[in-house]
């Protein structure tokens, strides 16, 4: 009697783990971890272009050395 309860909880907790998965798979939450990624991937490549622009005009003396700064864009994606 003990054993299939033990056996049984087992079983009830596999079927909510699976589902759990499952449920983090669907495709509109792999796509929204997807845009966040690109996003931030989006954030650095800009950032360390700025970085290295800043760099080279102060190394080759094109125009103002100051600092250039990012803007940080608010898009709007449909949420």
């Amino acid at each position: 009697m003990i054993r299939r309860l033990f056996w049984m909880s087992v079983g009830a907790y596999l079927a909510v783990f699976v589902m759990r998965r499952l449920q983090a798979l669907k495709p509109d939450h792999v796509a929204r971890r997807a845009v966040d990624e690109v996003r931030l991937f989006a954030e650095d490549v800009k950032s360390i272009a700025a970085r290295r622009e800043t760099e080279l005009r102060a190394q080759f003396g094109a125009g103002d050395a100051r600092e250039i700064h990012t803007t940080a864009y608010d898009v709007k994606d449909g949420r």
